[in-house]
C-alpha cells in the first residue's frame, strides 16, 4: 500500500494566515479545500438559468485588482429572502441552517474593471438597481455553464456556487431605499461622509458595505467597485472611527464591567474598564478549529490601540474592527466611554470560516445584556479565570490593557 505523505503546517502560520495569505507556501488552503468537501450545494439549483429573489446580494472578489470579478447573486426561489443577509438574524440559527442559507446563493460572475463605477455600463446599472433597493429584488439570470464552487472566508459570509454570467434581467421594479438613492445620485457626496450619513439614517452596516462595493457611493468621477472584503473592513473601521469621536469626550463608565456569551462552541468575554478609552481584541483557536486543525495546543493572536487609535491595518484582520464597531455601538448609546478589553476563544469542532460579521452580531447581542459589575480589575478577572479553558496566565501575558489597569507587577497577580 503506498503511504501518503501528510503536509503538516505549522498552526501559528494559519492563526495568521486564515486562507488569504499563503504563509504556508501552498498554492491553496488546505482547511478551505476540506470545508467545501463538507458543503456542497445540492444539485438540483446547478443549472444554467437562475430565477429567483435576490436579497440583494452582490459580491465582489479581490483577486486580480484592478480587473476583478463582480458576482450579482440570488437563491434559485422567488419571495421574501431578505433574511439571507440579515446578519442580526442569523446568530439565532445554528450553524447548518445559515450555511444552507449561504450557499444556496448562486452567483453570477462578470470580470470588470473597478474604475467602470464613474461609467456604468448597462449592465453594471442593473447591478447598482439591484444593489440600492430595500426589498429582495426579482432576477433572472442566464450563465455559460452550470455553477460550481463558493466561496468561504474569515471575512464575507459564505456563498454559493458560481458561473460566469451571459445576461441578467430585472423581473420586478425595485424599491430603492431612500437615503440609499441620495446619495447614489449626490455625485459630489464622498465616500467617508455618505457611509456616515448611511448608517445615521438607521441603514445597517451590511447594506452600507454594499453599495460601496458596488461603486455606488463617492464623487462621481472618483467611483470606484470595492473587493466585499474590503468594503466591510472599511465600512467597520470609518464608522467605529466615527463614533469613538465622540465617545472619547464623554464620561468614563463608573465600575468594571464583564460580559459573557458562549455559541457555536465559541466563548466571547468583554471586561469594560472605567478608564478613558484603550481596546484589544485577542483570539484564542484550539486544536481542531478552523485556523489550528493541527496544532498541539491552543493559539493566541492579539492587537490593541491606545487612546490614539492605531496607525497600521492589525495583523488579526478585520474582526478587530468588527467588534471595535460592536463596542463604540454600546459605548455611544450609554454616553461613556471606557478601556476594552475583549478576548474569544475558539473550540475544537467550529471548523468553517463564516465572516466577520459572526464577531459583530454577537459582541452586539452580548453587550446588550446584563453585565458582572466589580469595582476592581482583580475581581473582574477572577470573574472570568474559571471561564476561560486558556489558563489566565496567558491571556495577560499577551494582553495590553488588562496589563496596564493591574498597575503592578504580573507576576504578583498571578501568584494570587
Amino acid at each position: 500500500m503506498e503511504k501518503r505523505s501528510i503536509v503538516k503546517i505549522p498552526s501559528e502560520l494559519c492563526v495568521r494566515c486564515r486562507g488569504s495569505r499563503y504563509l504556508c507556501g501552498l498554492g491553496y488552503c488546505p482547511i478551505l479545500v476540506e470545508s467545501f468537501k463538507r458543503n456542497i450545494v445540492s444539485e438540483n439549483i446547478l443549472r444554467e438559468e437562475i430565477k429567483g429573489s435576490s436579497p440583494p446580494t452582490v459580491f465582489v472578489g479581490r483577486i486580480g485588482y484592478p480587473n476583478v470579478m463582480m458576482y450579482p447573486s440570488s437563491p434559485p426561489l422567488y419571495g421574501d429572502t431578505s433574511y439571507y443577509e440579515r446578519s442580526d438574524k442569523w446568530i439565532e440559527l445554528s450553524l447548518e441552517e445559515f450555511l444552507s442559507l449561504r450557499l444556496s446563493l448562486i452567483r453570477g460572475g462578470i470580470k470588470i474593471n473597478v474604475k467602470k463605477a464613474s461609467d456604468p455600463d448597462e449592465t453594471l446599472m442593473k447591478i447598482h438597481e439591484m444593489s440600492i433597493s430595500e426589498k429582495p429584488v426579482n432576477i433572472y439570470m442566464r450563465l455559460e455553464r452550470p455553477p460550481r464552487g463558493g466561496v468561504l472566508s474569515e471575512e464575507i459570509p459564505p456563498l454559493g456556487p458560481w458561473s460566469p454570467l451571459k445576461k441578467i434581467f430585472i423581473e420586478s421594479n425595485p424599491k430603492s431605499n431612500r437615503y440609499i438613492e441620495k446619495v447614489y445620485y449626490d455625485h459630489d457626496l464622498r465616500s467617508r461622509e455618505a457611509i456616515i450619513y448611511l448608517y445615521s439614517s438607521g441603514v445597517d452596516v451590511n447594506s452600507i458595505s454594499r453599495v460601496l462595493s458596488v461603486g455606488a457611493l463617492g464623487m462621481r468621477r472618483n467611483r470606484k467597485i470595492v473587493p466585499t472584503r474590503w468594503a466591510i473592513t472599511a465600512v467597520d473601521s470609518i464608522l467605529s472611527d466615527h463614533l469613538l469621536r465622540s465617545v472619547k469626550e464623554m464620561p468614563v463608565i463608573d465600575r468594571f464591567k464583564v460580559f459573557i456569551r458562549e455559541i457555536h462552541r465559541n466563548l466571547f468575554i468583554a471586561i469594560l474598564a472605567p478608564t478613558k478609552w484603550m481596546f484589544e481584541w485577542g483570539e484564542a483557536w484550539f486544536p481542531g478549529s478552523t485556523w489550528n486543525p493541527w496544532g498541539s495546543e491552543a493559539e493566541i493572536e492579539l492587537d490593541y490601540e491606545g487612546f490614539s487609535g492605531r496607525d497600521d491595518y492589525p495583523s488579526i484582520g478585520g474582526c478587530y474592527y468588527a467588534s471595535r464597531l460592536a463596542v463604540a455601538e454600546r459605548l455611544y448609546t450609554w454616553r461613556r466611554q471606557a478601556s476594552a478589553i475583549l478576548w474569544r476563544e475558539i473550540y475544537p469542532g467550529f471548523n468553517i470560516p463564516v465572516g466577520v460579521w459572526f464577531v459583530r452580531e454577537n459582541i452586539r447581542k452580548m453587550l446588550s445584556e446584563k453585565p458582572f459589575e466589580t469595582d476592581s480589575i482583580e475581581e473582574a478577572l477572577d470573574y472570568v479565570k474559571n471561564i476561560l479553558r486558556v489558563p489566565l496566565e496567558r491571556w495577560l501575558k499577551r494582553s495590553y490593557v488588562a496589563r496596564l489597569l493591574l498597575g503592578r507587577r504580573l507576576d504578583d497577580y498571578l501568584k494570587r
